[in-house]
Order: structure tokens, then sequence, then C-alpha cells
């Protein structure tokens, strides 16, 4: 929604407390900070206005359930717009039927160019501004020659960009204005380009890519009339469409109600799982992590499956990003489509149980017909014992978690058998699959393993599970938390922290990993090092001190655990500065993976890592039952409240609210309009919810 056609529909509603609220949020918009080059609209966007911040370009990546596409575009020196497209078909599979083998296919056109003005070519672009809230929106203007001289700001117009919600294509609206005082005549080529693929390349047979104008011909306008028409570009199996049904399909497509999806879902997410807080851009970039994170859900012959994308990573699914990292957030945002991905993935996973304990592969992947165990163990089996558990508790589902229990059991089996002498668990690399060395037992699979310990036996009593094996996993897990101090425990650069192996003595920014899964022996001097110039950089934290590559995954690791730990003030410091610079800089709006490698793609399950800041980090919320949590609020100092509304976990929706009360926290927990919770706590009071 555009401010104009926001504050029209404030203004028909007739009530004062809509204003009042806008007014309120452009009073909370944060002041242009000198590295900012992004800035928040009223509506929730951020726009880009071009002054004299240019060249510049940048790359994003937008996802519906059939396609995902990145966009590079930028403006150059001279105000013009670029954009190089380049669209992936995740079940399009090509030969052989691995990981990144789906069809593929670059489109590197400028469209305003095709269309001409008064037998001309549109002269001189000046972009205005770009606006992102889920969809790309370009404003600029063209010249033309008019009796031999060139009328500025004569053509003006508005680019929409967006992938289709539900189907293998992606759209681009044009808007062209005349906002010159003649009449001007357009012409709009038939232009049509089709790609086809050898049958024998293709999993599924001929592939065929396709990209159609909506409109052609010659068209008059007067001052001030517009010419709309849209860009499809498309791709299928060649056998779904008989050819003479070709060249009928784009006149099919309603690109009102394309764009009308894409804009519900967005607002479905932006509406569940609210942050509020004194602080905007912590709040949008919340808000635009729960998009990124939701969006990247694929309808595979394999049933849904959540990608990390990056023009790599689709339709399949990994022990770490999916299993790890997002599908225990997923309940929190009550997207059904999302728990239903999640389940699924655990599914896959559960098909390679065995009864010799043979590792389950790292991934499931080209729609659920395959594997891939390239780096052999990487921890798979604490990865996905600690998210199935965690998914499983905050889901509140019986039956699900009925489902779960025998792969989580597996698991924990599987962990326990691969104990060291030192009481720790060996695996063959870790989830940077040797990148960076990880000895043959790391501190991230043991923590893994401890927390997955730590909520099978809260989800265990929920189901009924003996008494006598769940004291085992309590017995177990307190034996693990003294053998990672015993083995890990390590005075490293100076700093009382972790060694992340046996025989590292450099700084990893892994070290994090006891401070998320609340074990804090260590916890100042895990801070210390952490946040040191050892490791922390402009863009987060190094993976190993005095290299130059960082993850954004150890990052958002890492602030959850500080903050959790109580280290408030510091934390949040970081992450104010880790947030302004990927919601508001020169690379937006989200957590990335990694660089140099992949160059900072926007995979998605690191959006969900970052949400995991605030409903564990910040508020605290750690499931120990079907219908319950424990909420650790960490208000920092400089503000008076905070708030996660909608909250859609252990199967109900709730709001929680903290605010200061004299020295004091008072938090209360609302279902609908009964309380469920209402209480005064000292900061750093964990206090347990029942709903």
């Amino acid at each position: 929604m555009n401010m104009t056609s926001y504050i029209y529909v404030i203004m028909n509603r007739k009530t004062i407390p809509f204003l009042l609220t806008l007014i309120l949020f452009i009073g909370l918009c944060p002041k242009a900070h000198a590295d900012d080059r992004w800035t928040i609209q009223p509506d929730g966007s951020i726009c880009w206005e071009i002054r004299d911040n240019i060249p510049h370009s940048d790359h994003l990546e937008m996802s519906g359930q059939q396609l995902s596409v990145v966009l590079r575009y930028g403006v150059d020196a001279q105000k013009r717009f670029h954009l190089n497209r380049s669209l992936v078909f995740p079940m399009l599979r090509m030969k052989p039927n691995k990981t990144q083998n789906n069809l593929k296919q670059r489109f590197d056109l400028n469209i305003p160019a095709l269309v001409t003005v008064d037998d001309q070519t549109l002269l001189n672009e000046e972009v205005r501004d770009i606006t992102f809230n889920g969809l790309m929106r370009v404003e600029s203007s063209f010249g033309y020659v008019h009796r031999r001289k060139e009328l500025k700001d004569a053509v003006r117009l508005t680019r929409l960009l967006y992938p289709s919600t539900n189907a293998a294509r992606y759209c681009e609206e044009y808007i062209f204005t005349n906002s010159s005082p003649n009449k001007i005549t357009l012409r709009v080529p038939d232009w049509h380009v089709a790609y086809t693929t050898p049958e024998e390349a293709g999993v599924y047979g001929a592939y065929r890519i396709e990209a159609s104008l909506s409109k052609k011909g010659t068209f008059v306008l007067e001052p001030s009339e517009t010419l709309e028409l849209y860009a499809i570009f498309s791709g299928r199996k060649l056998t779904d469409t008989p050819p003479a049904q070709e060249d009928v399909a784009l006149t099919r497509i309603n690109i009102q109600s394309e764009r009308a999806g894409r804009e519900a879902l967005i607002h479905q997410w932006w509406d569940k799982l609210v942050l509020g807080t004194p602080d905007p851009v912590l709040n949008r970039m919340f808000a635009f992590a729960k998009l990124r994170g939701a969006e990247s859900i694929y309808r595979t012959k394999g049933g849904l499956m959540h990608g990390p994308g990056g023009e790599a990573y689709y339709a399949a699914v990994w022990a770490n990003d999916q299993a790890e990292y997002i599908n225990p957030f997923f309940p929190f945002l009550g997207y059904e489509i999302g728990n239903q991905s999640a389940l699924n993935a655990f599914r896959h996973f559960a098909r390679y149980m065995n009864p010799d304990y043979r590792p389950i592969p790292s991934s499931i992947i080209s729609e659920g017909v395959s594997f891939w165990h390239g780096a052999k163990d990487r921890g798979d089996g604490a990865m996905i014992a600690y998210g199935a558990a965690r998914y499983a508790l905050a889901r509140g589902n019986k039956e699900e978690a009925c489902e779960l229990w025998p792969l989580i059991e597996w698991c924990l089996e599987y962990c326990h058998r691969k104990l060291t002498p030192a009481g720790v668990v060996a695996s063959n690399s870790d989830e940077l699959e040797n990148r960076f060395p990880a000895g043959d037992a790391n501190l991230c699979t043991s923590t893994l393993y401890y927390d997955a310990l730590r909520s099978a036996v809260m989800l265990g009593r929920e189901l009924g599970i003996s008494s006598r094996q769940l004291s085992a996993y309590q017995q177990q897990a307190r034996q693990l938390e003294q053998a990672i101090e015993r083995h890990f425990g390590y005075e490293i650069e100076g700093f009382h922290s972790y060694r992340y192996y046996e025989g590292n003595d450099i700084l990893r920014s892994w070290i994090c990993m006891p401070l998320v899964m609340g074990i804090y022996t260590r916890a100042q001097g895990t801070i210390d090092a952490l946040f040191s110039p050892r490791l922390w950089t402009d863009d987060g934290l190094l993976t190993q001190a005095g290299t130059e590559t960082f993850w954004d995954r150890s990052t958002l690791y890492a602030l959850r655990g500080t903050i959790a730990a109580g280290e408030v003030e510091k934390g949040m410091s970081f992450l104010k500065k880790y947030s302004r610079r990927r919601l508001l800089g020169d690379h937006v709006p989200y957590a990335i993976e990694a660089w140099p490698e992949g160059d900072q793609r926007h995979l998605s399950a690191e959006s969900g890592l970052y949400c995991r800041i605030y409903t564990e980090g910040l508020f605290g919320i750690r499931p120990t039952g079907l219908r319950s949590f424990e909420l650790t609020p960490r208000l920092p100092q400089e503000w008076d409240y905070m708030n996660l509304n909608r909250v859609c976990a252990f199967n109900s929706e709730f709001d929680i609210h903290v605010s200061r009360a004299g020295g004091k926290l008072h938090v209360e927990v609302r279902k609908g309009a009964k309380v469920i919770l209402k209480k005064n706590i000292t900061e750093g009071t964990t206090v347990r919810v029942n709903l």
C-alpha cells in the first residue's frame, strides 16, 4: 500500500485513532543515519530516494511456491535503472537430479527501452525512488524530443516487481503516465521470447521458459492519461500446455489477482507475531525477517519444502537450515504452510532412521527423491533432535508430537552412541562442512544435543513416556553439561571461554552456542570474546579470528545467546548496529548467508534465526510443554515497554506485554480478553506460563 492509499483508507474509516497511530509512527521513524541508504516509511516499506548516493547496485530474492527470483538491480551515475532477473524453477528438475540442478534462466532486459514515444526512444531516465515491502516499486521519469527540444519529466513510469504466489511465474507491471502538456503516442511491440530445453536434459522432459508483454500496438495518451501493461516470465513442462493454447495463456492471467495474492500473504505474515518496541528499525527488520522466512516454501512432489534459496538450494531440506534454524520458529508465526513444511521436513528425515544407527543424511534433496551426505556426519542427528523437540513443544499439537517422538528418540540414541571417552559427541564436521576445521568433536554438536535432551524430557512428560527413560535423559544432560565444561572450557586468546574443538586455539564465532542453550558457566568471558575486535566487525562476527569470512547464522545465534544470558545492553547495542546495516544500509533488507561465499545471498532460514533473537532472547520464551513455556523477559534500560502480539505458539494465540513498574518489570500475558499472567518481577526472573 502506498502512502496515498494508506491515508485514503484511514480517512474513509473516519476514525481518529488510525490517524493518531499514523502520526505516532511518523514520530517514531528513525532519524537518518550517515550510513543509511534506505528509510522506513509510514506504511512499513523501506525507501531509497535517489540523490547523490549513486551509482549503487544490490540484489535481493523473492519467492513463491513455484518459483524464486533474484533481482540484481541498481541505479547508475546518470540515474538510470538497471535490472537483471535470475529466475529459478525448483520443481523443473535437470539431470543429474542433484541439489542445485533445477531450471534457471536470467533475463537482462530493459523493457521500457522497447516502448517508443512519438516514434522515438524514451530518453534520460531519472529514478526518483525505489521502495520495497515484499514487492519492489520503482518510480522514475523520462524525457523525449518535442519540436527539436527535449522535454524532461515528460513520461513518468512506475514499475512493480514481484513473484506469483502459487504459479511458476514472475510479474512486472509498467504504468506509463503522460506528464507532459502534449498528447503523446506510445508504441508497444509484439514482444514474446521463448526458450525450450532439450528433452533429454530434464527429469520431466523438455521445459519451456517464456516471457511476454500483455499489450501491443499504438496508444495515444492525453496529458495525465496512463498506459498500463505487464510482463510475465514463466516456466513449465513442455507437455503441460498444448501448442494451440500457448498464445492465449497470457490473456488468462489476472494481474490484479497476482498482485493482490502477494500483498495478502505479506499482510498475513506481518499481522501475526507482531513486535512492538520503541525502536522502529528493530520492529521493521523483524517484520521483513518474517516475510523472507515464510515466503521460501515450495510445493514439491515430496510435499511442502522450505528451501534456503540463493539460486542454489531448493526443493530440499537440511538438518541445519530447516530442522535446527527455522522449523522451531514456525509455530510462533502461525503460518500453517510453514508448520506443514516443518512437519514434512522431519518426516523426510525420519525415513532414514535405521536399526544400525547409521547417520541420517544432512539433506533430503530433489523433491525428496534422494539425499546428500557429502560432508558425512555434521552433527545432523543433534540438529534434528533439537529442532524436532523444540518444534513439537511450540506447536502444541499432541498428534504431531507423537509422530515426531520416534525420530527424536532415535536421534538422541544416535548421539549417545557417538559419545567420546571425554563424554562429548563425535562428528566428522559441523554445519560449515569443513570450510573451517571442526576436529572430531565440536562444541556446536554437543550443545545442540544437550538442549535436545532437555526438550525431550519436557515433551516426553506430555506424551506419557516412561519416567525411567526421561530420568536417563536428564542424567545424560547433566553429564553432558559437565563434559562440555571439561572438554571445551578453555582460556583462549586471553578470554575465559571455549575452544571449538580439541587443539583449537583461535577464537571462533560458534563459542556462542552454550549461551544459546542456557549454559552460562563462561558467559562473561564468552561475551567479551564475541564482541572483541578479534571477532566483531561491521557485518557481525567473523567465523574465525584473523580471517575475513563471516556467516550471519553465528552472529544471530550470538546475539540471541548474549541477551538471554542477561548481557542485555551489550547485546542490544550490537543488535541495533547489525539490524540497521541489514535493513537500511547498502544490502537490504534481510539477514544474509555469508561472505565472500555466496556474495551475501538472502538465504531464508537466517531470517528465522533473526526472529528468534526476540522470541527466545529478548522475551526469553522457552517451551516447556504443549501448552506451557518459561518467560524470562529482558527489557533494555532505555525502553519503557516491549510487546509481542498475536503469538501463535502452543496451539494458542496470545499477547505478551512487558513494561516498567518502578524498579521491576510488569509482565502480562493475555489470551484475547483473558489475562493468563499478570505479575511484577525482578529483572532476570523466569516465570512459567500455562495457556
